[in-house]
């Protein structure tokens, strides 16, 4: 070994070994001084010591043990919860299907019993006989027909026509007049023509012009319409059928016309 270490060693050396000496004279000297205590003094300190060493990290992990135990404990109440909302999801579930079946299997057996009674009530009708099937028969033979329907008169769209459909209506109403009073009268007052208009004359210039077949100003026609027929003054068999009645009114019938009226 070289020199300077052993040097430093030795030196190393002496100087715990002065500390190891001071240590062991104080503690001689405590036991001079109390030697009937020194003893225990060092065992409380030993396990003061011990004491606090192992309490010290046993703190942290008491704290992280309750950290996690109140963890858990959240963790099932909640898991619980949704278990009981599950469940109480189910039972309305199944709640709602058996009244929805209840309600199919009540309409079904009505429908059902609705079916039984016409089935009973078919079934109870008597079955018609052959003797009174032929009795039948024979009476619908013997029968007078109906009588067929009366066709409606159709009426040329020209000015026989409307003469002619009006004498139909005022005979259903006891309006007088005949085809050839009718049709004299008209083609001296507008020569057939059903828009005919005059304004020229005084009812013109009072603002109530004659209009149509028979040239009827609007309050005669109005006051003389007859029912059942247009209200267009400019209708033909309106104008022919309320001149014809304003005529019987006023002259006993349109055939004792012979000018203006």
């Amino acid at each position: 070994m070289p020199r300077h270490a052993r040097a430093r060693w030795t030196r190393s050396h002496k100087i715990s070994a002065a500390g190891v000496v001071a240590v062991a004279g104080a503690a001689s000297l405590a036991f001079a001084v109390a030697p009937g205590s020194a003893q225990p003094r060092q065992q409380a300190a030993t396990v003061s010591t011990e004491s606090i060493a192992w309490e010290a990290p046993a703190t942290g992990a008491q704290l992280q043990h309750d950290g996690v135990a109140r963890q858990s404990d959240q963790a099932g109440r909640r898991a619980r919860d949704e278990q009981r909302a599950h469940r109480a999801a189910e039972a309305r579930q199944r709640a709602a299907d058996a009244a929805k079946a209840a309600e199919a299997a009540k309409a079904q057996a009505a429908q059902q019993q609705a079916a039984a009674a016409v089935q009973q009530r078919a079934t109870a009708q008597p079955a018609v006989t052959r003797s009174a099937l032929r009795v039948t028969t024979l009476a619908a033979r013997t029968t007078t027909p109906a009588a067929a329907p009366v066709k409606a008169t159709v009426y040329p769209d020209n000015l026989d026509g409307w003469i002619r459909q009006s004498l139909a209506v005022m005979a259903q109403r006891g309006i007088p007049g005949s085809y050839n009073g009718i049709k004299r009268n008209v083609m001296r007052e507008s020569s057939g023509n059903p828009h005919a208009i005059n304004l020229t004359d005084s009812n013109a210039a009072k603002g109530i012009p004659s209009k149509g077949l028979l040239q009827v100003i609007q309050p005669t026609f109005t006051a003389y319409h007859v029912t059942g027929t247009s209200w267009d003054i400019y209708d033909p068999v309106a104008n022919i059928t309320a001149a014809c009645n304003y005529a019987a009114h006023r002259y006993g019938s349109i055939d004792n016309v012979n000018s203006a009226y």
